[in-house]
């Protein structure tokens, strides 16, 4: 199979475009719904795109898998999906509404203040990072400025 290389410059420069992603992604998906005039159908087109490409990339790059599950992992962790679901749903439905830059940016003042609480206790089998002086006021700056970006 294809191995992809572990460096953290890659690493950094792929979550960049999913970042990019993200808005783009919300303002095709609040277009398509509000098209369709259905939040959820849009939704439901997004996932079964999502899915072909997830299966075939499944396919081309790891091949067939010999087990979907393990003996030894939460229930838990099968349902990340549900959390997808949610923000696809509520930003389909909302971003028209409240505008793509406004939702998008309280989806990352969310993920900032998850992100935090997750390294800081190791939830969900993260690896524990202290939540230090440093990077609670680059919690906070981050913050300020999802405010400042929101504020007409």
């Amino acid at each position: 199979m294809f191995e992809l290389p572990q460096n953290s410059t890659i690493y950094a420069v792929t979550m960049l475009f999913a970042g990019v992603g993200i808005p783009v992604m919300a303002a095709l998906n609040a277009g398509l719904g509000t098209r369709l005039q259905s939040p959820a159908l849009a939704a439901a087109v997004l996932f079964l795109v999502a899915m072909v490409a997830s299966l075939s990339y499944l396919l081309l790059v790891e091949g067939i898998p010999t087990s979907f599950s393990a003996p030894s992992t939460p229930f838990y962790f099968y349902l990340g999906g549900l959390f997808v679901v949610f923000y696809v749903l509520s930003v389909t439905w909302i971003a028209p509404r409240f505008g793509i830059g406004n939702a998008v940016s309280f989806v990352l003042l969310g993920q900032l203040l998850s992100m935090a609480t997750i390294d800081q206790f190791g939830l969900l089998g993260a690896p524990q990072t202290t939540l230090t002086l440093p990077r609670l006021i680059g919690l906070l700056f981050m913050a300020i400025g999802v405010f400042l970006m929101v504020r007409k």
